[in-house]
């Protein structure tokens, strides 16, 4: 069995198990997939980081974690609006309802991210990770 993080065309995220990444991809080509949220059928995955294997089974898919940060990273650049280092402005707009609600990514300071916690805006950090150019 192997977990998948699932991301809809919205930007919701969810977890899905299934036998193999073969199963995944079966469901979703019969449209069997769904978001919980909205009902969208465009799903796509990201690894989880869980895995369940048999006794003495070998791990059929071996997770590569530069691999997943850029499944992640692909991600958030499809599918949110980078607004650099006035993600903690427009964070507040949105969560009060001065901006339209939107998927946004950027930076902010240590400060900032303590405000946006006591605000109760919902968000989380990703870390981008830097390959080495040999």
């Amino acid at each position: 069995m192997i977990a998948f993080d699932l991301f809809c065309s919205k930007g919701h995220k969810f977890e899905c198990w299934f036998k193999d990444s073969a199963s995944f991809e079966e469901q979703k080509e019969a449209g069997i997939l769904t978001c919980p949220i909205c009902d969208d059928r465009q799903v796509e995955k990201a690894f989880s980081p869980f895995a369940i294997k048999r006794g003495g089974e070998r791990l059929k898919e071996e997770i590569d974690p530069h691999r997943t940060m850029q499944v992640i990273q692909d991600y958030l650049d499809k599918h949110f609006e980078d607004v650099g280092v006035d993600f903690y402005k427009e964070a507040l707009k949105i969560h009060y309802g001065e901006t339209e609600k939107r998927n946004i990514k950027g930076t902010a300071t240590t400060e900032e991210e303590i405000i946006l916690k006591e605000e109760g805006v919902q968000f989380f950090k990703v870390p981008i990770i830097k390959r080495l150019l040999n």
